[in-house]
């Protein structure tokens, strides 16, 4: 089994900077909707499920996201961010 992990995380950290981008991005909308299906007016075991699938997929795009960019990556997107936020304010 560690070996599977180790060739998955090897696979995923061969990929761009872009993609890893793209990839976290989406845990965004994957969020918004695990908690936004609480609003609906269905039966409790389908805002269950629906919850534990959408958080489910956000984590996996999340950690995902991660593994791809890595941690100078991590730290390229944060100062990317840093620079528009400090921007904004001026």
């Amino acid at each position: 089994m560690k070996k599977i992990f180790k060739k998955i995380k090897t696979m995923l950290a061969s990929l761009s900077f872009r993609t890893g981008v793209i990839v976290l991005v989406m845990c965004i909308p994957c969020y918004v909707i695990s908690f936004a299906q609480a609003a609906l007016d269905t039966s409790v075991e389908t805002k269950a499920v629906l919850w534990t699938v959408f958080f489910g997929l956000a984590k996996i795009f999340q950690y995902g996201g991660l593994t791809i960019l890595g941690a100078e990556g991590a730290k390229r997107v944060k100062r990317y961010l840093k620079c528009k936020c400090y921007s904004g304010l001026r």
